[in-house]
């Protein structure tokens, strides 16, 4: 005889797996690395400073 399994649990480890898979999509498109982050943060703040030593003062 087969061993019985509880279909509650086996229905939301299926939708766990298949979200966790949308979420990996997601990541490999939409996602930046760290290094990217920094990089993208540094050029704002060089970006930022350039400007604001241009402003005249009032």
């Amino acid at each position: 005889m087969a061993e019985p399994i509880n279909l509650r649990t086996a229905r939301k480890a299926r939708a766990r797996a298949e979200k966790e898979a949308k979420a990996e999509a997601n990541r490999l498109k939409f996602g930046r690395t760290k290094a990217e982050r920094q990089r993208q943060d540094a050029e704002r703040a060089r970006a930022d400073k350039h400007v604001e030593g241009h402003k005249r003062e009032d």
